[in-house]
C-alpha cells in the first residue's frame, strides 16, 4: 500500500518530517522517500530501498542535507518517489499512494501529446511521474490536480510540495485517507494519526473524498470540496491501520476489538485460550476472549528485533522462512490447550498452514483460526494489499478452480456466508490446513464493526462490490 506524511512549519521541519514518515513504516516495505524546500529554493530529495533495513537507519546519514521549512515523505511498496518537476506551474515535488488501473492508456494519451518518461529498469512507468504529468496539464495547480482525479481510474491520494505551500488531495472515492494534525508553529498532514501524538500534533480535520487542501505554517484553506460518494477501504481497519490510528474519526484497535468480540459471542466450539497471530490479530483475540469469555493469552511472540514482515520477499520459500522465524510459540502455553488462534484474514493460506503445523507439534490439543474479515475473494483492485499478481494466488480461487473448473464462476455464492458453496469453501480451507476448525466474520459484521453505512466502505475484495 504506502503511507504519506507532509508539514509545513515556521521552523526547520527536517526532524518532524523525519519521525512522521517512520510512522508510516508498517504500511509498506520497499522504498521511502523525502523531500523538502530548502532555504535557497531549491528542492532536497532522497530516495532509500528499505527491503532489507529500517527507514531511520537509511535516512539519518541523509538529514543534513534537509534546512528547509517544508516537506513530504513517502512509504511505498512500488514506484521511487518523491519525483521533483520544474514545470510551468513552477516548481513542485509530488508523493502518491494508490493503484492506477488504466495507466497503459494514460501513458498513450500522454506520449501522444508529445510528453516524456523517465523509464525505469524494471521497463515500466512510474505512477508517480504520471500523476505529476497529469497535473501540469492545467493552467494552475488546483485546475491540474483535478484534472488528475479524474483520469486516473483506480486510487490515487498525494502531496504537492510547492514554493507556496503543501497540496494535500485525498483519492476520489476516499479509498485512502488524509488527516489533518496541527500544533502552535506546524501544520502536518498524514495517512495515519498514529504519527501524531508524539510530535505533539492534535488531530484537526479528515480530508474527504477528492477534497483537497492547500497549507501553509499559519493553517490551511480548501482548493476543492468533497466528493458525496466515499469508498473508504476496510482492509485499513482489519490489517493495514496501525492499532492507535483512527480513519473517518473510527479507531483501529477499537474496530479490530469488536469484530473479535462478535465472532466471540456466536461462537459454540470449545474452547480455553485465545490467541493471537501477532501483530494485527493481537486486538483482535482480545475481542475475542472478551466475547467469549476465555483468557487471552500470548502463545505465540513475534520477535520484533530482527525479523522484518513476511510479504517482503518476493520469493514464496524465503518468504514462509521468514514468516516462520519471526514468530516463537509459547509452548508451556501451548500443551493440551484448546486455542483459538486470531488472524487479520487468510491469502493463500501458505504461513497459517504453517503455523497451524508447528503449534501441533509443539504440543497444542487443538487448534482453531478465527479470521476477523471474510474470505478474500476478489483480488484488490485499488491498494495492493497483497503481493498477489493472480487471483490463483488466493486459496478461495484455487477452490473454486478445482471444485468448478474455472476459478471465476459462481463467485457471489462463494462469497455469500449462507450457501452451501461458501461453506463447503470454508470446510475445504480448514482440511487443507489441518485445522481443527475455520471460522470467518461475514460482510455484514464487518459492517457493523465500523460503523459506516455499508456504500461508503469499499468492500470488493470480499464481495466484489464495484461503485
Amino acid at each position: 500500500m504506502g503511507g504519506l506524511f507532509g508539514v509545513i512549519s515556521k521552523k526547520k521541519c527536517i526532524s518532524q518530517l523525519f519521525y512522521g514518515t517512520d510512522y508510516h513504516s508498517h504500511l509498506g516495505t520497499h522504498r521511502g522517500g523525502m523531500a523538502t524546500l530548502n532555504e535557497n529554493g531549491n528542492f532536497a530529495r532522497s530516495i532509500h530501498n528499505l527491503e532489507n533495513s529500517h527507514f531511520r537507519a537509511k535516512f539519518e546519514d541523509d538529514l543534513k542535507k534537509f534546512d528547509g521549512l517544508s516537506g513530504i515523505g513517502v512509504i511505498s511498496d512500488n514506484d521511487p518517489q518523491p519525483i521533483i518537476l520544474n514545470s510551468h506551474l513552477g516548481k513542485f515535488a509530488i508523493v502518491t499512494v494508490g493503484k492506477v488501473n488504466n495507466i497503459a492508456n494514460l501513458e498513450k494519451e500522454l506520449l501522444s501529446m508529445g510528453r516524456n518518461f523517465t523509464e525505469l529498469s524494471s521497463g515500466e512507468t512510474n505512477p508517480t511521474e504520471l500523476t505529476a504529468l497529469l497535473i501540469t496539464e492545467g493552467k494552475s495547480y488546483a485546475e491540474g490536480i483535478k484534472i488528475a482525479q479524474e483520469k486516473i481510474k483506480g486510487s490515487c491520494s498525494f502531496l504537492l510540495l510547492t514554493e507556496n505551500g503543501i497540496y494535500a488531495c485525498r483519492d476520489k472515492y476516499g479509498r485512502t485517507p488524509l488527516v489533518i494534525g496541527k500544533k502552535e508553529d506546524s501544520i502536518a498532514v498524514a495517512s495515519e494519526t498514529c504519527s501524531f501524538p508524539n510530535l505533539q500534533f492534535e488531530e484537526e480535520y479528515y480530508l474527504g473524498p477528492g477534497e483537497v487542501l492547500k497549507l501553509n505554517a499559519q493553517g490551511y484553506e480548501q482548493i476543492a470540496k468533497p466528493n458525496n460518494k466515499l469508498q473508504i477501504c476496510s482492509f485499513l481497519w482489519v490489517y493495514y491501520g496501525y492499532p492507535t490510528s483512527s480513519y473517518e474519526n473510527i479507531n483501529v484497535d477499537d474496530v479490530r476489538f469488536k469484530l473479535g468480540k462478535s465472532l466471540g459471542e456466536n461462537d459454540n466450539t470449545p474452547l480455553d485460550v485465545s490467541s493471537a497471530i501477532p501483530d494485527s490479530g493481537t486486538c483482535m483475540a482480545i475481542g475475542y476472549a472478551a466475547g467469549k469469555q476465555i483468557p487471552y493469552r500470548c502463545a505465540i511472540v513475534k520477535y520484533t528485533p530482527t525479523w522484518p514482515r513476511s510479504f517482503t520477499p518476493s520469493n514464496q520459500s524465503i518468504r514462509s522462512l521468514v514468516a516462520k522465524m519471526k514468530l516463537i510459540p509459547n509452548k508451556t502455553l501451548l500443551r493440551e490447550k484448546r486455542i483459538a488462534f486470531c488472524d487479520d484474514s487468510i491469502v493463500r493460506g501458505t504461513q497459517l498452514k504453517n503455523n497451524a503445523e508447528t503449534l501441533v507439534s509443539y504440543g497444542a490439543k487443538e487448534v482453531h483460526i478465527r479470521i476477523s474479515c471474510p474470505p478474500l475473494i476478489y483480488p484488490c483492485k485499488y491498494l495492493n494489499f497483497s503481493a498477489s499478481r493472480s487471483p490463483l494466488e488466493l486459496i478461495t480461487r484455487r477452490y473454486i478452480l478445482e471444485k468448478e473448473g474455472a476459478h471465476n464462476i459462481n463467485l457471489d455464492k462463494y462469497s455469500n456466508a449462507n450457501s452451501e458453496e461458501y461453506k463447503l469453501m470454508v470446510n475445504y480451507i480448514k482440511k487443507e490446513m489441518s485445522l481443527s476448525s475455520l471460522k470467518f466474520n461475514s460482510v455484514e459484521t464487518l459492517i457493523e464493526s465500523i460503523g459506516l453505512p455499508k456504500e461508503s466502505v469499499c468492500t470488493h475484495c470480499f464481495d466484489g462490490t464495484e461503485r
